[in-house]
């Protein structure tokens, strides 16, 4: 799977099937505590607790922190020259806590992409993300839909591979 390569994509760039991997963050205790503290201030991403006192055990990270940095994360690998628009999120599942010291990465597979009918200029991308922690335990994922520029000649060059046209 590609790594961040440092260029800028646009629509043309991806294609159903394509897969990349993000660069690596760990989170730390401090990050966890200070993201709870403004965002989800559960018990369960305050503090240690002794395993049974708490629903998940031990210290965990919110699932909308592990959404925020998986994310970022998705973001930097990506690098679309313009950016993207998230359209829809489906299907989103915490099933493992993330837990101070992990060690998060991203995987992407393309599912399907076409151009928009409705925005003249811009494609779209189907994907499944998935975030997995150091032991490739799998911590976040979903399905999800994104708008991107595609311009003009970018636009053609898809046509052209995805038809013969």
């Amino acid at each position: 799977m590609p790594r961040c390569s440092g260029v800028s994509r646009t629509f043309a760039d991806f294609s159903a099937g394509d897969r990349l991997v993000s660069k690596t963050q760990k989170i730390s205790k401090a990050e966890i505590v200070a993201f709870a503290r403004k965002f989800d201030p559960q018990s369960a991403h305050l503090k240690a607790r002794p395993k049974g006192e708490s629903l998940l055990g031990e210290m965990s990270a919110s699932g909308w922190q592990t959404a925020s940095i998986s994310m970022r994360l998705f973001v930097e690998m990506m690098e679309v020259t313009g950016g993207m628009i998230g359209v829809a999120v489906d299907r989103l599942r915490w099933p493992r806590a993330v837990r101070p010291g992990d060690v998060l990465r991203v995987e992407i597979k393309i599912l399907s992409t076409r151009l928009s009918r409705k925005r003249p200029g811009y494609g779209i991308l189907r994907y499944r993300c998935i975030t997995r922690n150091q032991e490739d335990e799998i911590v976040q994922r979903f399905l999800a839909t994104a708008i991107l520029p595609a311009p003009p000649a970018a636009a053609r060059a898809k046509r052209k591979r995805t038809t013969g046209r």
